[in-house]
């Protein structure tokens, strides 16, 4: 089954997925972001509070910041940040991460390397990998819980597969672009959310059908 055709039929069941969303007084999808600095920002900061959470308390943590006028690399290494990101969870240690992230960000010119990303307190392989992508679009595919349930449950990587040993399978039988990656994984996601959310996973999924 190749990785092509279940691009496809993914695309082709849930049409084109819009990811990054940005913030403004509401969540916006199929932007093309990002198109500046700030929105760059706020795609690195959204990654690194989407850790262990849905999107949806991502959202309200990044409302909160923008209302408080604290979506900004300064004014969170200034600001106690806690109760505003709160929705997202583990606060006091994502708040840590931010500072750390936003002290990073302010002296970044140009795109950050993987390795320089990994090296930030908080930053694993996941997030460095989506703030790649999304925010400096460097085709660096994300791999997530829902990746590998998935692509484990139709057999084409192994269950006790590493993750860069999964990124790697979809970065060799991919055509290297970004924008594809992007939507391979948004899709990925969707589909994970109807069909591996809950046990059994994988209960009638239609890939499952594909040759």
């Amino acid at each position: 089954m190749e990785l092509a055709r279940i691009y496809e039929r993914l695309l082709e069941e849930y049409g084109p997925q819009g990811w990054w969303p940005i913030v403004s007084d509401k969540c916006e999808y199929g932007v093309n972001a990002p198109r500046n600095r700030k929105e760059v920002f706020e795609i690195c900061v959204g990654a690194i509070l989407t850790q262990n959470t849905s999107w949806l308390n991502v959202e309200k943590a990044l409302l909160n910041l923008k209302k408080g006028r604290l979506l900004d690399p300064g004014r969170i290494i200034r600001s106690d940040i806690r109760e505003a990101i709160r929705p997202a969870g583990y606060y006091n240690q994502k708040e840590r991460k931010l500072k750390e992230f936003s002290r990073f960000f302010i002296k970044l010119e140009g795109i950050p390397s993987r390795e320089e990303l990994l090296g930030i307190w908080g930053i694993g392989k996941e997030t460095a990998d989506s703030i790649l992508l999304y925010a400096f679009n460097v085709p660096s595919f994300v791999v997530d819980a829902y990746t590998r349930r998935i692509f484990s449950g139709l057999k084409l990587v192994s269950d006790d597969a590493g993750y860069d040993d999964i990124r790697l399978f979809f970065e060799r039988n991919l055509e290297k672009d970004a924008e594809l990656y992007k939507e391979f994984h948004a899709l990925i996601v969707e589909h994970a959310k109807r069909y591996y959310s809950r046990k059994p996973y994988g209960r009638g999924c239609f890939l499952k059908r594909l040759k």
